[in-house]
């Protein structure tokens, strides 16, 4: 369910960048709205059939990819090995390198584990490579994007907007530049924040503290090595 929910939230930020759904919204509230029709008010970017490149192809990126099936995009993707091919034809994907990945979609979308490799990820030199009507998007680990690049590339025009879900530091600094930035879509890290999903979370918790007090193997275990320094039974 983790991984739905975050998929969801992903495209839930990236329709929002595209079309300007909170500037929308603040522009309603704040009673702007004068004019009930203008052919240049608050235009954004079509989503149906343009290139979505996916940067970890993992169970949410491919949950992603899925979903973009649906708006007939052309998927790209990177990650350090590519993904077996009938999953590639499944959702219709390449595996391209990363520089033509960012070269070349609409819509980035990071979706790695943060490791030394991936610290900085993206950074000033990789924002440049992106068109200036690209969009990226991340629900992963705040750490990947080099935040102060980023701020650079959406104020200077060197991509058109961003979504993020996640930050550098969390909870994000009141006096953040990336708060007065109009062209990014800011929430509080909410990728696994659906009732189902947390409830399930709480679920798998309970049953793993059950496991290991009566000497069996939890679930989803991340650190094996544990089981052989300390075994489970004695």
């Amino acid at each position: 369910m983790l991984t739905d929910a975050t998929a969801d939230l992903t495209w839930a930020l990236l329709l929002a960048a595209a079309r300007r759904v909170c500037e929308a919204d603040r522009f309603v509230r704040g009673g702007l709205w004068k004019v009930a029709w203008a052919p240049n008010l608050l235009l954004g970017s079509d989503v149906y059939g343009k290139t979505l490149g996916i940067i970890g192809m993992g169970r949410i990126g491919y949950a992603v990819a899925k979903r973009a099936t649906g708006f007939g995009m052309q998927i790209l993707y990177h990650q350090r090995h590519r993904i077996p091919e009938d999953k590639e034809r499944v959702v219709n994907a390449r595996y391209v390198s990363l520089e033509e990945l960012l070269s070349t979609s609409d819509y980035v979308t990071i979706h790695l584990p943060l490791t030394e490799q991936t610290k900085g990820l993206i950074n000033e030199k990789r924002l440049r490579l992106m068109k200036p009507t690209s969009y990226l998007i991340n629900t992963s680990r705040g750490a990947i994007v080099d935040e102060k690049a980023l701020i650079k590339a959406l104020k200077e025009g060197w991509i058109k907007g961003a979504a993020l879900d996640v930050y550098e530091k969390e909870p994000l600094p009141e006096d953040s530049p990336l708060l007065k930035l109009d062209n990014l879509v800011l929430t509080p890290h909410i990728g696994s924040a659906t009732t189902e999903t947390r409830n399930k979370m709480a679920e798998i918790a309970a049953e793993n503290l059950i496991a290991v007090l009566t000497g069996a193997l939890p679930r989803y275990l991340a650190n094996t090595d544990v089981v052989r320094v300390r075994p489970l039974v004695s």
